[in-house]
């Protein structure tokens, strides 16, 4: 038995009439008929009661037309949960992200959009470092990443698209003599302590992106891996803090922001695998990426 067999006994038992029912399911009356014969040679036995003008249902007819429409519409259903999942409308998606992603509005402004169309999909939101990002979204702890383009590692099998720009700021406390300036060069860091938001490992590339001014001798490099790391650096006075733009928006007591006039940070990327199957992930990537 087939799900066709109890769709064409379904249109006969409803429209009581051979003829009718074949052109409801748009195929030849005689088909119709040999279909639902060998529905019947199956359970055993008739399931109409023909006429010259219209069939009637059997008592097992009758009680089979109950069930094949719950078969059916379970069928449909079960149809329905798939494509729904392979359009991306059920399904999770696990999201990593560096904190300039939100301070950027970035990942907030793809992931609203998101949720305006895929209401039935559940977000899952995980703070981590960009490497380690990297490394769980090819391993598939994660689905997609946001973070800087620095110090990423091994990204074989995956692919980045560049999401933002990045400008960068000094942060620094009030009192310091680089709080009277307007904007600061590069080459007027190369005095001071410097902060910087990297690993030990992805110091000197981010030394290296800010220019050799910044190769001067000064009395210490402090790397470190979270925003408020470097501001608290900062605003305690221990060095000035290189940081993206958008940390601006954080107000700490004793600190204060001017730009850095030339010199960029590092693109926002999006991480995801080249080879994603799952349709909730790949709707968010089409909604990020626009």
């Amino acid at each position: 038995m087939e799900l066709r067999h109890l769709r064409y006994f379904v249109a006969v038992a409803e429209e009581r009439h051979f003829g009718r029912a074949a052109v409801r399911l748009h195929v030849t009356q005689s088909t119709l008929s040999t279909q639902v014969q060998a529905l019947e040679k199956e359970v055993g036995g008739p399931l109409f009661r023909r006429t010259s003008r219209r069939v009637e249902l059997t008592e097992a007819g009758e009680l089979m037309l109950t069930h094949a429409r719950v078969t059916l519409a379970q069928a449909d259903h079960t149809v329905q949960v798939a494509r729904r999942s392979i359009e991306g409308k059920t399904g999770l998606v696990r999201i990593g992200f560096s904190g300039v992603a939100v301070l950027q509005g970035v990942l907030t402004a793809d992931m609203h959009a998101f949720r305006r169309t895929h209401p039935g999909t559940e977000l899952c939101l995980t703070e981590i470092p960009p490497a380690e990002q990297v490394k769980a979204v090819r391993e598939g702890t994660l689905d997609v990443g946001y973070c800087p383009r620095l110090g990423l590692g091994d990204t074989d099998g995956l692919t980045l698209r560049s999401r933002a720009a990045t400008t960068l700021s000094v942060a620094l406390r009030q009192d310091h003599e680089l709080a009277a300036a307007a904007t600061i060069s590069v080459a007027e860091l190369a005095r001071w302590d410097l902060v910087v938001y990297a690993t030990e490992d992805e110091e000197a590339q981010v030394l290296a992106q800010l220019g050799p001014a910044v190769g001067h001798p000064r009395s210490r490099v402090h790397p470190v891996t979270g925003t408020l790391g470097a501001l608290a650096f900062a605003a305690a006075g221990v060095g000035v803090a290189v940081v993206p733009t958008s940390t601006t928006r954080i107000d700490l007591p004793d600190l204060t922001y001017r730009p850095l006039d030339d010199a960029s940070g590092p693109d926002l990327l999006v991480v995801s695998r080249s080879d994603e199957l799952s349709g909730a992930v790949r709707a968010f990537l089409d909604r990020s990426w626009g």
